[in-house]
Parts: structure tokens; C-alpha cells; sequence
């Protein structure tokens, strides 16, 4: 089974260019305190990199950005942005072992069914180098569903995502909450999940 629902990728097939040129202007705090606490060059993952955005803005400030997202159509959106070839990868073939500083999963593993999320998380976690990174962020709920375009969300709580977090060894999991808004504009409320991996 593919860690991200059929559904959901037919959505991004066919909505990859009007969702790449969505308007992005407000400044990403987040991605900015992610970044403020890496080394100079990080080699940083991003996964669900959609449009390219935040690996655009990565790349700017000096760090070795590896873009990737699910989507074929996604990612030639990306590569468009970004100028180098974005390689499109599921989640679960994600298949590397202490690759990375960091990984940034900004509104990507939302989509993966709540069975396969913690196999997910395992196969990041093995990515991280000890003491790495990782930040993911989620649209909280209490039962996994559908939006109104049909995508996939797992929905998780805050207990019930962090006890998929559990059992890796992290040094820290910090999870905050926020409200905001997605694709669809509808008021969300969101989780944002920054784990560090045991040295």
C-alpha cells in the first residue's frame, strides 16, 4: 500500500500548478527557527516539498537541500522554482541511514494513513543523523478523513501523535498548536511536531 491515498495524489496530479503558484507571502516563522538552529550547510531533507518553496528559501541561505515530494506532477512544479531535479519519492521508500542533519515535512505527512505513520516516522528517524532535526507538522483531529477536495488526512491528537513518536529514540519532542488555514481555506487547527534524534 502506498503511504500516500490514491485519492489524495489524483488531487495533486491534477491541481499541481494552480497549488505551486498559491500565494505564499506570508513569512514562515517556523521554518525559520528550524533553520536558526542547524550548523552553517546542513544537509537537510524535505519531504511533500510541493511547489518548492521552502526548499528555495533553504537553499538560499546556504544549506545542501535535498527536495523531494510524492507527486511527479509536484515535483516538475518544484523543479521549475528551484532549477535542479527534485526526485520523486513515497514516504515509505524513503531509505537512508544517517543522510541527513535535518528533515523538513512541512503539511506532507498529514496524508499518510494512520496505520503506516509510525513505520513512516521509523524510516525518518534511521534518515537523521544522531543529533538531527526533524520537523513535521499535521491538521489535528480525533479520527482519520476526508477534507472538502477529498484528500486523506490522518487527523491525529496530540497524544495519539505522540505516542506514534514514542518509540524512537529522541532526545526531545516538542509538539505546539496553532489555527491556520490550508489549500481549502477552512480553519484548521494544526499540531507542529520538532523532534531531535538521540546522539
Amino acid at each position: 500500500m502506498s503511504s500516500v491515498d490514491t485519492e489524495t495524489l489524483r488531487f495533486y496530479a491534477t491541481e499541481a500548478e494552480v497549488y505551486a503558484l498559491r500565494s505564499r507571502a506570508t513569512k514562515n516563522a517556523r521554518l525559520d527557527g528550524f533553520l536558526t538552529g542547524l550548523p552553517a550547510g546542513a544537509r537537510i531533507l524535505e519531504l511533500g516539498c510541493g511547489g518548492g518553496q521552502d526548499s528555495h528559501a533553504m537553499l538560499a541561505r546556504g544549506f545542501d537541500v535535498t527536495p523531494t515530494d510524492g507527486s511527479p506532477e509536484m515535483a516538475e512544479q518544484a523543479e521549475r522554482l528551484l532549477g535542479r531535479p527534485v526526485a520523486v519519492l513515497a514516504f515509505d521508500r524513503l531509505d537512508e541511514t544517517a543522510a541527513y542533519d535535518a528533515v523538513w515535512a512541512s503539511a506532507c505527512l498529514l496524508h499518510v494513513p494512520r496505520q503506516e505513520l509510525a513505520a513512516v516516522l521509523s524510516r525518518i528517524h534511521r534518515a537523521l543523523k544522531p543529533g538531527g532535526t526533524f520537523y513535521a507538522s499535521f491538521k489535528a483531529g480525533s479520527a482519520e478523513g476526508r477534507d472538502g477536495l477529498q484528500r486523506y488526512y490522518n487527523y491525529p491528537s496530540r497524544d495519539w501523535l505522540t505516542a506514534r513518536y514514542a518509540p524512537l529514540e529522541w532526545m526531545r519532542v516538542d509538539v505546539g498548536e496553532n489555527k491556520g488555514r490550508g489549500y481549502d481555506g477552512e480553519e484548521t487547527d494544526w499540531l507542529h511536531v520538532t523532534a531531535i534524534r538521540r546522539g
